[in-house]
């Protein structure tokens, strides 16, 4: 996993595979996030088009982020 510090709210990150996520991008905090429809929003904001079949992505807070990055 990388450890470059994200400034937005959230994190997206897309799974490459078993045991690897690459940060595909950055959010604001938004109101409503990370409810299911807020965390597909964010991946069409990221990525620019909807997720493809077998394309896995996890939104998460800054905070989270962080706290895995500590372990």
């Amino acid at each position: 996993m990388t450890t470059r510090s994200p400034r937005g709210g959230y994190i997206v990150l897309k799974q490459v595979s078993e045991l690897d996520w690459r940060v595909v991008g950055e959010i604001a905090r938004r109101p409503g996030m990370p409810a299911r429809k807020g965390r597909a929003q964010a991946v069409r904001d990221v990525i620019g088009r909807e997720a493809e079949d077998g394309e896995v992505f996890a939104v998460l807070p800054l905070s989270e982020w962080r706290v895995g990055l500590d372990h």
